[in-house]
This record gives C-alpha cells, sequence and structure tokens, in this order.
C-alpha cells in the first residue's frame, strides 16, 4: 500500500473525467499527491498536461472505469454527468461492484440522489463532492470542498479529497454536498454584485478605487471575491477563472429549488436577469467577474 509524504493512503486507483480549468489541476494535484491517477477528457488533446505530470490516458470511459477503483468527476452540468456515466460504454458499464463515484461537478440535489441510486443498483457508491474556490484553489489544492454520502463511503474519498482541497466538510448523506454548493452560488450571486456596484461607485466618484479596497479587505466587507476579483472589475477585463454561463447554470438550480421550497431570492434573481443579457452578447466563457459589465454600464461606463 502506497502512501504518500502527508501519508495519505494512495492505493487506490484513481480515475479523473473531465480536465478544464478546474478538473486538469485538481487531477494534477491527485499525482503530486502520490495516486496512480488515469484521466480522460472529451477533448483529448487537453490530458496532455496532466499526462506530462504523471497520469495515464484511457482512450475511453469504458477503458478508464475498468482500470479504477475510485472515479473523480469534474464536468459542468447534470446531462453531462448522466452521460459519462449511463452512455454507451460510459463509466457505470465498466465499473466494478465496490467502486466509488466521487462528483466533483456542480449539478441539482435531485439529480445527484438520482445518479447515485442508479449506480447503487450496480453495486457502486456515490460521493457528491462539488468544490468552491476557483481556479486558484484548485490550482493550490486549497478548494473548499461539500460532501454528501455515507460515512463509509465518505471516509474512502477522503485522502483524494484533502490532495484537491484544504477544507474538506461532510455535511449529511447524498445531495447534502450539492444543497450547499447551493447556497455557496446563491451567495456569490449577491458578493459579485455588490462588490461591483462599489467599484463602480468609486469610479464614477473618481476616488482611488484600487486603493480604497485594499483598506477594505481586512474589514467587515472583507471577501474572496474582493481580493480576487476586483481589479478584475477595475480594468473591465475578464480572464476565466470560473465561467459566468456556469454560475448562471447554477443559479438556475438555486432558483428552481427556491420555487420549491417556497423561498424568494430577489439578489440571485438580479444577478441571473444581468448573466443573461451578457451571456446574449456573448460574454458566457468570461470569468464570472464580467458580471460587473452590466453594473458599469447602467452608470455610464
Amino acid at each position: 500500500m502506497m502512501t504518500n509524504a502527508q501519508g495519505r493512503d494512495a492505493g487506490e486507483r484513481v480515475g479523473f473525467v473531465g480536465l478544464g480549468v478546474m478538473g486538469a489541476p485538481m487531477a494534477q494535484n491527485l499525482v503530486t499527491a502520490g495516486f496512480d491517477v488515469t484521466v480522460w477528457n472529451r477533448t483529448a488533446a487537453r490530458m496532455a498536461a496532466v499526462v506530462d505530470h504523471g497520469a495515464r490516458a484511457a482512450g475511453s470511459l469504458g477503458e478508464l472505469a475498468r482500470r479504477c477503483d475510485v472515479v473523480v468527476l469534474c464536468v459542468s452540468d447534470s446531462p453531462d454527468v448522466e452521460s459519462v456515466l449511463f452512455a454507451d460504454d460510459g463509466l457505470a458499464a465498466g465499473l466494478a461492484r465496490g467502486s466509488l463515484v466521487v462528483d466533483c461537478s456542480t449539478i441539482s440535489p435531485e439529480r445527484t440522489r438520482e445518479f447515485a441510486d442508479r449506480l447503487d443498483s450496480r453495486g457502486v457508491g456515490w460521493v457528491d463532492a462539488p468544490v468552491s474556490g476557483g481556479s486558484e484553489g484548485a490550482s493550490r489544492a486549497t478548494l473548499s470542498i461539500m460532501v454528501g454520502g455515507s460515512d463509509r463511503d465518505v471516509a474512502r474519498a477522503e485522502p483524494m479529497l484533502r490532495a484537491m482541497g484544504s477544507t474538506v466538510t461532510h455535511l449529511g448523506p447524498v445531495g447534502s454536498g450539492q444543497w450547499a454548493k447551493v447556497l455557496n452560488q446563491v451567495i456569490l450571486a449577491g458578493v459579485y454584485l455588490a462588490v461591483a456596484e462599489g467599484v463602480t461607485l468609486g469610479m464614477k466618484a473618481g476616488i482611488d478605487v484600487a486603493g480604497s479596497l485594499e483598506a477594505l479587505r481586512a474589514g467587515a466587507a472583507g471577501s474572496w471575491v474582493l481580493s480576487n476579483r476586483s481589479q478584475r472589475m477595475i480594468d473591465n477585463e475578464y480572464p476565466l477563472g470560473f465561467k459566468l454561463r456556469l454560475h448562471r447554470k447554477d443559479l438556475a438550480i438555486a432558483l428552481e429549488l427556491a420555487r420549491a421550497v417556497g423561498a424568494a431570492l430577489p439578489v440571485s434573481s438580479l444577478a441571473a436577469t444581468l448573466e443573461d443579457g451578457l451571456i446574449g452578447e456573448g460574454y458566457g466563457d468570461e470569468d464570472n467577474a464580467a458580471l460587473a459589465r452590466a453594473v458599469r454600464r447602467l452608470a455610464g461606463l
């Protein structure tokens, strides 16, 4: 049984599916932690950097499933998760009984429970483990990971999760992690809007916005968005960290769940409307901080 320098159990053969802005560095961190990692990505060229880091490439999802004991997913939406699991030669067909799927995607809690039930009928476990911390957190292995699943499955997944994140919180049964991620995305909608409004107000007033925000970071207004995304809003340039259109997808999940439980989300509804306009203008693949484009425009900037 192999362990890495931190003493983590690295004996599991780990598969990783989805090597985008978040997934590629997460997979690399698993390699760095000493795990035997096999990767697959729909766009095959994206596997190269992770393979150069020490992972192996699979020629298909079925091949990856047959090689691995635990498979980590990091894809965009519920249909993508369903496809990689249950399409012809998808993961489910190749996973042995006793295998485990750890889903770091952000999808609805209801679909999460559905997928978990379908895999359970095949003797395959499930942990939902959506992440927060942006591309910076993915690269530095400092993600916050919100976890749902049985005690046994979560304990098995924990060494892999701790190789990718600095905070791993088991919140309850399957679906609990996705519910926490919904709350995360709702709160972020308000914070992005608030920081964008503050930046815009300062720019319109002609004050030293960057200096003022530096002073605010240590006070009650401090936040991850203020520290990591406010300069992008000042510059009106939004290099990719987390796509605006994916946050809009997450807000759709939140708003649907809010309707189901009878909660009002006025700030999230406003953010969703603004994001719809930006996506329609072709900004959907910019960083989520591009929400400031709409706020700046309302102020004539």
